[in-house]
């Protein structure tokens, strides 16, 4: 698409002979005629990036969202074929020519055959990432379906460009009585590309996030069934809180309300068990980022989070939420002598934050731990709690920026869970890109391991094996199959290592990279994350057990109590 919109198509749709190459400014004949015209050259490029669409990503994909994915793709395949045929023509100095009747015959049986033996080869692919995942859910109307939502999203794209493409004309023709006409389409193209920008990230997208803002904002006003105002004093929006119930958001409720209770802890560890504290503010509950944290750490402190033993600053995703898998196993490896502090910061989705609202994640994550370090500082060093930090999502992206490097996580945190971090993390990439040599980018080592480590499955492995780890650890937890953690920009034009390497265990090996098609592909895959089985995509459980029992290193903890707590935890959903 975007080659067409910038007007390549305009100069390859000369085959019928209506357009001076040299300048590209005159008119077409027939409105409905350069709009609805094909070349031979784009359609090829069309077909072979929709064949190229079906190859597997990193999860299954639905009948809609594979129809999509083919779409967007065949446009911009689109777009490159025309490019190319127009480069081609310009370095071979000739004016363009009528296709012949024999190339659209080869275009549609080639073509009409590529595209049905890769459709197959991907209902196979889609198969057997099911398989790895355990997936059953299989929708055959939206297979059948997904040919014509390919069809539908390729002539929306092209008719886009296309409308762009006439505006670019109309702009250059107009400055053309007053320029040269090569002077007036260059500043014409200059004119409509910013036109374009302007419109799409200043009206389109802003009013796009700010409509969804407000009707999430409404959501944030409803409490899920079954959760009910806390009657302890020791949960935000409880008796005596400095925080109102109905000011914590949705989420907020959520979290204030629910997790173990002594006596759960109790059933499941076979030791006595203290409540767990749980402080929260949400949007709501003050004005701006610094007066929410302060609140929340002075709702922390009255409930006497300060006074026990193990404390965690938890980020949030964007709408407030936080996984009650994250935080549970916390609460129950410490006996209930926990304290949890966290706060909203937006209204938005985890998905949907993670692509618009970094910003606010940030602020949020720095101005909670430091708020929270701030008054656990000036405490007597004998009486500090151990300060924790943990983060999912986008939540370890506001974790992260509290701290420049690994030296800070090691001197002003007893420990860090991290999961699923988004790959423009600054701190995970840190760690990442600098990882020692040999090490795979699916699973890192960082300076031999010695505060930093990273694993798929902390249950089976925490690599570097058999090397020491003392003092403050800091695990990373990432699914091979997570595309939150791989989804990068940079996969338009460049193949990570990633991809290059063995594929982790629930990865078809077949998976490879290809310009613009494997960026889209993995755009895909980033709302339906959590659509899929605990231990793949972006849905963490169970792996949270295992990875703050190698952080903590909790006394007495047996095989028996893990096994026990998975199983607590796993049924939270």
């Amino acid at each position: 698409m975007a080659t067409d919109v910038a007007g390549n198509d305009a100069l390859t749709a000369g085959d019928h002979g209506s357009v001076d190459e040299a300048d590209g400014l005159e008119r077409r004949p027939g409105r409905l005629r350069g709009l609805l015209h094909f070349t031979v050259p784009g359609c090829w490029g069309a077909v072979l990036f929709a064949a190229l669409s079906f190859t597997p990503s990193l999860l299954p994909r639905g009948g809609f969202i594979q129809g999509l994915v083919c779409g967007i793709t065949a446009s911009i395949g689109y777009g490159l074929g025309v490019l190319g045929a127009w480069l081609w023509r310009a370095f071979a100095d000739r004016e363009p020519r009528e296709p012949k009747p024999s190339s659209w015959r080869v275009l549609f049986i080639a073509g009409g055959v590529l595209l049905v033996v890769f459709f197959g080869l991907g209902q196979y692919w889609q198969h057997e990432i099911r398989s790895l995942m355990g997936v059953t859910d299989y929708n055959i109307a939206l297979v059948v379906l997904s040919p014509f939502v390919a069809v539908f999203f390729f002539a929306l794209f092209l008719l886009i460009g296309r409308g762009i493409r006439r505006v670019y004309h109309w702009v250059a023709d107009l400055l053309s009585r007053r320029f040269g006409r090569r002077a007036a389409g260059a500043t014409g193209w200059v004119l409509v590309t910013t036109m374009t920008y302007l419109v799409v990230s200043g009206v389109l997208i802003d009013g796009l996030v700010g409509a969804m803002d407000e009707a999430f904002s409404v959501s944030n006003t409803i409490t899920q069934e079954g959760v009910v105002k806390p009657t302890t004093g020791l949960r935000s929006g409880g008796p005596g809180s400095k925080i109102p119930w109905e000011s914590l958001g949705r989420e907020g409720r959520t979290f204030a309300a629910t997790g173990p209770t002594a006596s759960d802890i109790e059933k499941v560890v076979h030791q006595p068990a203290q409540e767990p504290i749980r402080a929260y503010a949400g949007l709501d509950s003050a004005d701006d980022t610094e007066q929410r944290a302060a609140l929340a750490v002075d709702d922390l402190e009255r409930a006497g989070g300060f006074e026990r033993t193990n404390l965690l600053v938890v980020t949030t995703t964007g709408s407030g939420w936080v996984d009650p898998a994250l935080v549970a196993p916390f609460e129950y490896l410490t006996g209930g002598d926990a304290a949890t502090v966290g706060m909203q910061y937006s209204y938005l989705p985890s998905w949907l934050s993670f692509l618009v609202d970094q910003s606010k994640a940030r602020e949020a994550g720095r101005a909670l731990f430091d708020a929270v370090y701030d008054r656990w500082s000036r405490l007597p060093q004998d009486s500090r709690p151990k300060l924790y930090v943990s983060g999912e999502s986008l939540g370890t992206f506001g974790g992260e920026t509290a701290f420049s490097g690994e030296y800070d996580l090691r001197n002003r945190t007893a420990g860090t869970v991290f999961a699923g971090p988004p790959n423009f993390n600054t701190l995970f990439r840190e760690f990442s890109d600098h990882r020692d040599p040999g090490s795979p980018e699916i699973q890192p080592v960082y300076k031999n391991g010695r505060t930093v480590r990273f694993a798929t499955d902390p249950a089976a492995s925490i690599p570097p094996e058999g090397q020491p780890w003392d003092g403050t650890r800091v695990l990373y937890l990432m699914h091979p199959s997570d595309p939150i953690v791989w989804w990068s920009p940079h996969l338009v034009f460049n193949e990570p290592d990633w991809i290059g390497e063995a594929a982790g265990k629930d990865v078809l090996q077949g998976m490879f990279w290809m310009p613009f098609v494997t960026f889209w592909q993995v755009t895909a895959d980033l709302p339906f994350s959590t659509g899929v089985p605990a231990g793949h995509g972006h849905k963490y459980t169970t792996e949270y057990v295992d990875a703050w029992n190698a952080v903590m290193r909790p006394e007495g903890v047996t095989a028996d109590d893990l096994t026990a707590i998975r199983t607590a935890v796993g049924a939270l959903g």
